[in-house]
């Protein structure tokens, strides 16, 4: 077993990480406006890209801030403009019953199976990557390499499953967008 050593700078980077992670999580569940919602997600995101720089996969770092804090985030804010963000909904009614116990069972399940995964794995923070300085990793090939293939052999349902989420998600979005104008015209025909 090999002792881990931690220094002063990995330490503060490693703070810094974390608590750019936290706040701008709890920016996006606590803010009431959804681009401020969006705009903690870029913080978040951020964060995270920090600790692959601290672990040095800068690659991993940069698709964080393009990909994700650059396009998703940007996509996120057009459908939040083109759903308008200043309609006020009336959250006294709730439209589908049962809704929030469902919920609630769903949140119960996730925590329950990060705390489980957390438990039974064997993860550690704070060390250094085996992969730092661009060195070749055990099995030889470059860590880019390495990922392009884990993403297309190993995680490919979990890839493509997000890019349908996503694809989905913004469907969804310009349908409610869409039946929400058409009745506010049949009602402005109305009158």
């Amino acid at each position: 077993m090999v002792a881990m050593t931690y220094s002063i700078p990995s330490m503060l980077v490693f703070l810094t990480s974390a608590i750019l992670v936290v706040v701008g999580a709890i920016g996006v569940i606590s803010f009431r406006n959804p681009v401020h919602s969006a705009l903690s997600l870029i913080v978040t995101l951020f964060g995270v890209a920090v600790a692959f720089i601290a672990q040095s996969a800068d690659f991993l770092a940069a698709m964080q801030i393009i990909v994700y804090a650059g396009a998703i985030v940007v996509l996120i804010i057009f459908v939040i403009m083109f759903l308008g963000v200043d309609r006020k909904e009336d959250t006294s009614v709730e439209p589908f019953v049962g809704q929030r116990p469902f919920a609630l069972a769903g949140v119960t399940i996730t925590i329950a199976g990060i705390i489980y995964l957390m438990a039974s794995s064997h993860f550690t923070t704070g060390a250094m990557s085996v992969s730092s300085g661009g060195a070749q990793l055990a099995t030889g090939q470059a860590n880019v390499q390495q990922l392009g293939t884990s993403i297309f052999t190993t995680y490919l349902f979990s890839f493509e499953a997000t890019a349908a989420l996503l694809m989905i998600a913004v469907i969804g979005a310009v349908v409610l967008a869409r039946r929400e104008n058409a009745q506010v015209a049949t009602e402005g025909d109305v009158e």
